[in-house]
């Protein structure tokens, strides 16, 4: 199984300089940096290359930060990750005039170290409490010393935080760099999660080996306590901590802080339990009194993707928000006492990404779907909610602005077109090519593989589901071909995009099956009444459309209506268990790898956000579980799973499978050791989609 030859070419890892004009890449080998023109595309410096420096121990430049006078980089080496964000590193300063490397701390691998906005100071993270070091004079002070595994951590988020609020770094500079404010997580009440964790790879077996070894962390399950979370705000000048006043609820979220423009200002997120009511906290960081500044209400959840479109704006005066408080994501324009002073956006589509904003020209930047869901372009709007479309050909458009928004890298693909790279102003003016992915354009017209094509369907109960299909080559309408359906269904997900892809719904189709993919009520891109109709019933809407799309499927007259079958991955293997047990015999086969089996297994910020909790909700959660169904299965089941998923955890197809044993079901089960959600690490990937592959040559 190979599909490498179509892998296309991108640029990535720019970072914009100061300036505007000039920019720097880190080279595929991680070994140099450069500076380029933004205008000409030539080089012109070479800031580092290690191959100078033989004996450093730096070896890899896994990622770098410039200081704020660019004279110096915080280089990240040694990487080892923790969690999905989260990871440890080996931290150095280099100095560019002197050539010289530094290393951060002596006493330990750290986290997160981030430069203050002056240059002058880093802050970091090591085994759960927060420091600052100041390079120049060779020291660091603990700002926190309580910190302790599975008990307390400073700075950065407890695990639960970190993958569904999206984020792994819990602190905030001031913009003068004299205050630094942080999260500290008190997780001493949250229940313990253990993994058995074996032999693995090592060749030859030890004394060890003999007793597998035990991982334990700290998971919040739905229903379940989460930890206490607390902001402070550490003085650099008086070395004094205050602690800032977030209310007297401690069952809420703080999903973000960050300092404002405006002098002395924090700005705390602060989220209820059942994540329909957002406020901003405008906070002294002087004194840490607070006052709500914003409030939104939601009769279903606020989206957690709202929470990274918060943008103070320079004049210290206002600042801008997503709310999807008419139907859609839009941009909203308030002023720090809370007003609401303009809707900068508007119509039925919904804003996608924030780019920034440029305080010249005073435009934000955006995308959006605004001509079709699966769709999306680049956008700019003023101060008096004018918008004017930037990039707009027909698929998939983002753009990369300068620090000065004078220029813009544009990414451009669509279903048969692979992504294509420009350089461009601000105004949308082409200056040049960057990379068009000629050579793999020339192998498609050689090989002409199938590729996607979009339709759309209306199911029984009238309503309308946007698809796409790819016919195996040589497709012969007067034949009947097995049907796969390939899907992850969850909620404000998008499979069904106008964008390049190649992988493994391609190389499916050119074994003789047609591939199908359906995005169902509760995904995304279609407004707030389309994406929340699944609200406390996760699961039930989106297998009832799945089924459908299969019903329709066979009733084309190409298809094989006996041989449809369905997988899907994580939220997908969920949909495509449910749909093996529901289904009523309308899928011959499925495949749930990594699957979600009872929304009361996974952890309680992600699940009671759509769920609420079980205790409110026991027939939400039951009757859309497929753990009580298991007695319904009709064809042949797959599941998947990695022994060491944090995510999704094994015990969801374990207690599956025990349901199926006694119910007297056959069906098949692989086990991947010490795998996490990913499944991936030596053979482990390419053996999962070989047997993959061979499931479906057997059984469909």
């Amino acid at each position: 199984m190979k599909t490498r030859i179509f892998a296309s070419s991108s640029v990535d890892g720019l970072k914009s300089m100061n300036d505007g004009v000039h920019y720097t890449t880190l080279s595929e080998d991680y070994r140099r940096i450069e500076k380029f023109s933004y205008k000409t595309g030539e080089s012109v410096a070479m800031i580092l290359n290690l191959d100078d420096f033989p004996e450093s121990k730096v070896r890899m430049i896994v990622d770098y930060e410039f200081s704020a006078d660019e004279n110096r980089l915080l280089i990240q080496s040694n990487y080892k990750p923790l969690y999905r964000r989260s990871f440890t590193a080996d931290y150095y300063i280099y100095t560019i005039a002197d050539k010289k490397f530094t290393p951060l701390s002596e006493n330990g691998m750290q986290q997160l170290a981030t430069f203050s906005p002056d240059g002058n100071l880093v802050a970091f993270v090591r085994e759960n409490n927060l420091f600052i070091a100041d390079p120049a004079k060779g020291t660091e002070i603990s700002v926190t010393t309580d910190g302790k595994a599975n008990e307390i951590i400073n700075g950065a988020p407890d695990w639960v935080y970190e993958e569904e609020f999206e984020f792994n770094k819990a602190f905030s500079w001031s913009s003068d760099s004299k205050k630094l404010a942080y999260m500290k997580f008190d997780e001493r009440a949250v229940k313990m999660f253990n993994m058995t964790m074996f032999q693995g790879q090592k060749p030859a077996l030890d004394e060890n080996a003999l007793y597998p070894s035990n991982s334990q962390f700290k998971y919040p399950k739905a229903g379940e306590d989460n930890s206490i979370v607390s902001v402070h705000i550490y003085n650099i000048e008086s070395t004094n901590t205050l602690r800032v006043n977030v209310g007297q609820e401690k069952d809420q979220y703080i999903p973000r802080i960050l300092f404002t423009n405006e002098r002395n200002t924090l700005a705390i997120l602060r989220l209820n339990r059942l994540q329909n009511k957002l406020e901003i906290l405008k906070t002294n960081a002087g004194n840490g009194s607070s006052q709500v500044i914003y409030t939104e209400e939601n009769k279903y959840y606020i989206d957690e993707g709202n929470f990274d479109n918060i943008s103070f704006l320079p004049d210290g005066q206002h600042f801008v928000i997503t709310s999807e408080r008419d139907g859609w994501s839009h941009l909203y324009l308030y002023d720090l006492q809370g007003n609401m002073v303009k809707q900068l956006t508007s119509g039925n589509f919904d804003v996608t990404a924030v780019y920034g904003f440029d305080p010249v020209k005073n435009v934000f930047y955006y995308q959006a779907a605004g001509i079709m869901p699966s769709q999306r372009e680049v956008y700019a709007v003023n101060m008096d909610g004018k918008a004017k479309m930037v990039s707009s050909r027909p698929g998939t458009n983002s753009a990369d602005f300068s620090s000065t928004y004078k220029y813009y890298i544009s990414t451009y693909s669509s279903a048969s077109t692979p992504p294509v790279y420009t350089l461009h102003e601000a105004s949308g003016k082409q200056i040049r090519v960057l990379e068009d992915n000629a050579g793999l354009k020339a192998l498609l017209l050689e090989y002409n593989p199938s590729l996607k094509k979009f339709f759309t369907f209306s199911t029984s109960e009238n309503v309308s589901l946007n698809g796409y299909v790819i016919y195996p080559p040589g497709f012969d309408s007067t034949r009947k071909y097995p049907v796969l359906m390939n899907q992850y269904s969850g909620p404000n997900s998008q499979e069904v995009l106008d964008s390049w892809g190649f992988g493994f719904d391609e190389y499916i189709a050119g074994q003789g099956y047609i591939v199908i993919c359906v995005d169902p009520r509760g995904t995304g891109g279609r407004g707030e009444a389309f994406r929340k109709v699944t609200y406390l019933q996760l699961g039930k809407y989106e297998t009832i459309d799945q089924i459908e799309t299969a019903k329709y499927a066979a009733s084309l007259p190409y298809v094989d209506g006996d041989r449809i079958g369905i997988w899907g991955w994580s939220y997908g293997g969920f949909i495509s268990s449910s749909c093996m047990l529901k289904g009523n015999g309308t899928f011959k086969m499925g495949i749930a790898v990594a699957p979600v089996t009872n929304w009361r297994y996974y952890d309680n910020i992600y699940t009671e956000r759509f769920m609420r909790k079980p205790q409110d909700n026991p027939e939400g959660y039951d009757q859309n579980s497929p753990l009580f169904f298991a007695g319904q299965l009709q064809g042949k089941l797959l599941l998947v799973h990695g022994t060491a998923d944090d995510n999704v955890h094994v015990q969801n197809t374990l207690e599956l499978s025990e349901r199926l044993v006694q119910a007297g079901k056959q069906f098949d089960q692989m086990l991947y050791t010490n795998r996490n959600h990913g499944i991936y690490g030596g053979n482990t990937r390419m053996h999962l989609f070989t047997m993959i592959e061979n499931y479906l040559k057997e059984n469909l």
